[in-house]
């Protein structure tokens, strides 16, 4: 079969990577993809955002299943547009998408189906939330509403903090901010490939989110990412399925809004167990870094089989994989772009491009977050060493990293 991947990430590159493994796959076209592609499939000249477009191109080149990476596409109903045509696609609705794209409505249902979670407050005007955040200690959460490309949370120690996150958020017009209780634990990612009521949960990863070491400064969409995590067992894998993800399922197909495709639970281990931090409505980036080289079962007859409602058992390369990400300075204020990179030919990692382009025969950054880097490693230690000697062969003057992916100190874990 021929498979559309939709997208121009890190994620969108390891899924066509992924998805050109598979024997089930004739050809991988990438709508639009980004250079790092260019040897896996066809780059297609389609923004991800053109949906009628996207659609016409899968149509004329008998596409026979597209997968989407960008919650900013789910968002816009690339799904409804491709299901109306009789198109074969993983993703879920413009409806089903909202867990992720309105965080109030994900508290809601949450609330409504028992799922496990920090208390909140929604807010559309700051004199009402500046009352409520009076009556609330610290730490506390404040997230604003829709899509914020992982970005838009602030976990604010001081009230001075979150009043100032309170301004920044409703400086901008028509938006809504959820105040939530701020959860204290060992914080996990897990994703699973749903279909309805259908769950096959991938191995868990653990994300590092803020910019500097140590868990310093802002939240970003991600820094680096390690998988397996071995502090979460079956145990509270199958808990938080059980707890979390299955609920949240079997309500929102109660409703009326049946959820397909990646979905991804941010996850809490506190000491009364597990609770959700956030869902998103697809595969997180870089957690499809870390998590997909790990997966031996072939990856299109995964996705193909939760569309027909099965399930299967996965293999998995037992090792660890360390995903260190290589960001544009001042990221996430800022972003470069036209800044030289030069990456040696024989790097014994994997190289996913997530904000390059070529210029006169020269690879550029052109993005905030411009390159994963993974590795291997029969331990995380051995995995984090080999990572960090790649990471540290790239040169470009305008690009840093975290220096301590999978570290256990990370997530306030030093007294865990």
């Amino acid at each position: 079969m021929k498979v559309l991947v939709v997208g121009k990430g890190g994620r969108e590159h390891v899924l066509a990577w992924k998805a050109s493994q598979s024997e089930l796959v004739k050809h991988v076209f990438i709508a639009p993809g980004n250079v790092g592609m260019k040897n896996i499939g066809t780059l297609v000249g389609i923004e991800e955002e053109k949906i009628l477009e996207l659609a016409d191109f899968a149509e004329k080149n008998k596409i026979g299943l597209t997968i989407v990476g960008p919650e900013s596409v789910l968002a816009l109903g690339i799904v409804n547009e491709f299901e109306k045509r009789g198109l074969k696609i993983f993703g879920p609705t413009k409806e089903a998408a909202k867990i992720e794209t309105s965080k109030d409505f994900a508290k809601k249902l949450m609330k409504k189906y028992n799922v496990p979670t920090g208390n909140y407050e929604t807010f559309d005007n700051i004199l009402e939330a500046k009352v409520h955040l009076d009556n609330q200690s610290v730490p506390i959460v404040i997230k604003e509403d829709g899509l914020k490309a992982g970005k838009g949370v602030t976990v604010a120690f001081s009230k001075e903090e979150a009043i100032e996150a309170l301004e920044i958020a409703f400086s901008i017009s028509g938006n809504k901010v959820v105040i939530e209780e701020y959860l204290d634990g060992f914080e996990f990612s897990i994703i699973a490939l749903a279909n309805g009521e259908t769950i096959i949960p991938l191995e868990v990863a653990q994300d590092h989110k803020r910019v500097y070491d140590n868990d310093k400064g802002p939240n970003t969409g991600g820094m680096g990412v390690y998988s397996p995590v071995d502090r979460i067992d079956k145990t509270i894998v199958d808990e938080t399925i059980k707890k979390i993800v299955n609920p949240m399922l079997v309500g929102m197909k109660r409703d009326g809004i049946p959820f397909k495709g990646f979905i991804f639970a941010g996850v809490m281990l506190t000491d009364s167990g597990v609770k959700t931090i956030e869902f998103n409505a697809r595969f997180g980036d870089p957690e499809a870094e870390g998590i997909l080289p790990r997966l031996k079962t072939d990856f299109i007859q995964v996705i193909l089989d939760v569309l027909d409602n099965k399930t299967l058992e996965l293999e998995w390369d037992k090792r660890y994989a360390v995903a260190v990400v290589m960001a544009s300075e001042n990221y996430p204020k800022s972003s470069t772009i036209g800044s030289d990179i030069d990456i040696p030919e024989k790097l014994e990692s994997l190289v996913f491009h997530m904000g390059t382009k070529i210029e006169k025969n020269r690879l550029q950054t052109n993005g905030g977050r411009v390159l994963s880097i993974v590795s291997y490693g029969h331990t995380l230690e051995e995995a984090q060493r080999n990572v960090y000697r790649d990471v540290k062969k790239i040169k470009c003057k305008q690009l840093f990293f975290r220096n301590d992916i999978g570290s256990k100190m990370c997530y306030n874990n030093k007294n865990k």
